[in-house]
């Protein structure tokens, strides 16, 4: 399994986890099933913000790199008839597929990270959306009744993402300094450094790799959670409790994660 996803790979996710969606969207009993994960919006809200939300990334990028704001979304069809609406979500997944291919992950892009370890590029929003789908796709597979972890590859990836793009920051840590660890039994894991510097984030060496000697030279972490990947990536948008994963050390970093707002 690659390191990290290439923009190739994260163009084929996308349309392959977007499949995925519409594959449970279409077994789902009720377009007005309440999401348990989003329970403030029906399926049928989760169809329009998937929808439309690709549609106005398309036009963010296609915008340029100048554009100081996200474009405004467009309209959602009004049709319920689901043949319909799964050919306007496979439309807008392409407009915006489209739009990355034709960019290429190294020209710069509007996002609303400023302040992370992820870069402002196209490759980088390909990288988000990916996982912001996924984690949509396993909430659509919950509400039709057949829930299912989010495939490691896409995980693994996501994780690490999450950490460098949601949780790396400038913004002061307002606790007592703390170390961090996650770990996945897939075997990739990363620390977090949190302090009044902020958040910073690096990946561990892999056990047996050429520079694990290096991880044993590391302090132990104050706290220490540990699940696969998809149990640790859904933990971070939301999906699982934190119980949902093995916990170690101070259980109130964790918990203060969670409650922090480096935005406020």
């Amino acid at each position: 399994m690659p390191e990290t996803l290439e923009f190739p790979a994260l163009l084929r996710l996308i349309d392959e986890r977007s499949s995925a969606f519409r594959d449970a969207v279409e077994a789902a009993p009720s377009l007005d099933a309440q999401v348990p994960t989003c329970p403030d919006w029906t399926l049928l809200d989760l169809v329009h913000h998937l929808g439309t939300g690709r549609r106005s990334w398309a036009a963010t990028i296609a915008a340029g790199p100048d554009a100081t704001a996200k474009s405004p979304p467009a309209g959602a069809p009004a049709t319920r008839e689901r043949a319909a609406l799964s050919a306007w979500l496979a439309a807008s997944t392409r407009e915006m597929v489209d739009a990355l291919a034709g960019a290429g992950p190294d020209r710069g892009c509007w996002t609303w990270w400023s302040r992370s370890q992820s870069p402002r590029t196209c490759g980088a929003v390909a990288r988000h959306q990916l996982h912001e789908i996924a984690v949509h796709t396993y909430d659509a597979q919950l509400t039709a009744g057949e829930p299912r972890p989010v495939p490691a590859e896409v995980a693994l990836d996501g994780v690490e993402e999450f950490l460098f793009t949601c949780c790396a920051t400038t913004a002061p840590w307002p606790h007592e300094p703390a170390v961090v660890d996650y770990r996945a039994s897939e075997g990739r894991s990363w620390r977090v450094w949190l302090s009044a510097d902020g958040a910073r984030v690096a990946r561990l060496p892999a056990p047996g790799s050429p520079s694990a000697a290096a991880d044993r030279g590391l302090d132990a972490a104050d706290a220490d959670a540990r699940g696969t990947a998809s149990e640790l990536l859904l933990h971070f948008y939301g999906r699982l409790p934190l119980d949902a994963l093995a916990l170690m050390g101070d259980r109130r970093v964790f918990e203060r994660l969670i409650e922090w707002d480096p935005g406020a």
